[in-house]
């Protein structure tokens, strides 16, 4: 393999999605890494520990040699493996550590004892992290955002990636945004969001270009928040407003909602597992808003809710939800809506069903 030299070009890194090797302990890699980032550590969490504390008791020679102690004989060449395994399928990648120093250099030496030059990127973690951190708000300060409003069950997200430049909040955070918004896979660490974000921002600025389309999202996505920033830059953004019929709407909440989540419960844990987590998820997911709704609609909407699940059950049937997402909808979601949207009547760009938003959208993208 040719030698590649380290790189401190951070941006080129993110728009191409070059593949990073983490060599980072896997406790400071679940806090928050890079979306084309693989962790494959020098040591793991346990050895950080000691060599940390070697470190602050008896300095930086010490912890050294305690390091090559502790990661020697069978277990230096497992690792030496699997970072032989990441460079074989990524040859065009770069390795980091926490700052750029002792990790990833030592991972640099042992890799090109093995016969291997792998080049490391400049500065690390803290580095790349630092550079999304001013990108990201370079972008929000700077950026032109048009925002895709509407009452819920009208299909946002359908239509906003359907729009020239959309950046997918939802989907950064692997949340819908709602009390029924949970995916079946976990969302990502507050850092891992920003981070996803923060790149999304930068491909919609240098590779696409133009204004950027966001859907309509509160401060929170589940349990990951929105910048400040970008929360106050959206509120004053002009707005797109999404209208469906409440057939439509009804259909594709349940679509989404139950058809698509019981499918994504029965693949991840079986079918008998599957239906009684999914079961779990509409009816806690229910539950969560129970205040908001009253006592009294709480239980009726419950009722529905559950007479739908064991319908489903034992004939198979998905339409007997319609009754608790239509009035559901009708009672608590739009009322709320309408409310918001009173508020922000000056800034409507366009209004419509999906095809006029993106027919809009796409006959003003050069303007």
């Amino acid at each position: 393999m040719a030698s590649r030299p380290d790189t401190d070009d951070y941006l080129a890194l993110f728009l191409n999605d070059t593949p990073l090797l983490d060599v980072r302990a896997p406790v400071e890699y679940s806090r928050g890494s890079f979306p084309s980032a693989t962790n494959a550590p020098l040591m793991n969490d346990e050895e950080r520990h000691r060599v940390g504390i070697c470190y602050k008791e008896k300095g930086q020679d010490k912890a050294i040699e305690l390091g090559h102690q502790l990661v020697s004989g069978d277990i230096k060449a497992q690792r030496i493996e699997a970072w032989k395994r990441f460079v074989a399928q990524h040859p065009d990648g770069y390795l980091f550590c926490f700052r750029g120093g002792l990790r990833s250099r030592l991972t640099q030496q042992w890799i090109r004892d093995a016969g291997i030059n792998y080049p490391l990127v400049k500065g690390g973690y803290k580095a790349l992290r630092r550079f999304l951190i001013d990108s990201l708000e370079a972008r929000i300060e700077s950026g032109n955002f048009r925002i895709v409003s509407g009452r819920t069950g009208t299909g946002k997200t359908r239509v906003l990636r359907q729009l020239p430049n959309p950046v997918d909040l939802e989907g950064l955070a692997n949340h819908r945004g709602s009390s029924f918004g949970r995916q079946v896979t976990p969302q990502p660490s507050q850092i891992d969001f920003e981070n996803r974000l923060a790149v999304a921002m930068l491909k919609a600025h240098h590779l696409v270009g133009g204004p950027i389309y966001l859907e309509d999202e509160s401060r929170l996505v589940g349990r990951c928040a929105l910048p400040e920033s970008l929360r106050a830059r959206m509120a004053a953004s002009p707005l797109m407003i999404l209208e469906q019929p409440m057939k439509e709407r009804v259909a594709i909440i349940r679509e989404d909602y139950v058809e698509g989540m019981l499918a994504d419960y029965t693949q991840r844990d079986g079918p008998e597992a599957g239906w009684l987590n999914f079961r779990d998820y509409l009816l806690s997911a229910l539950d969560r808003i129970r205040k908001r709704l009253g006592g009294e609609r709480h239980r009726q909407l419950r009722a529905l809710m559950e007479q739908a699940l064991e319908q489903q059950q034992l004939e198979g049937r998905v339409q007997g939800h319609d009754a608790w997402i239509e009035a559901l909808l009708r009672d608590y979601y739009d009322p709320m809506y309408d409310y918001q949207l009173s508020q922000k009547e000056g800034r409507i760009l366009v209004r419509g069903g999906p095809r006029a938003l993106t027919d809009w959208a796409n006959s003003v993208s050069d303007t």
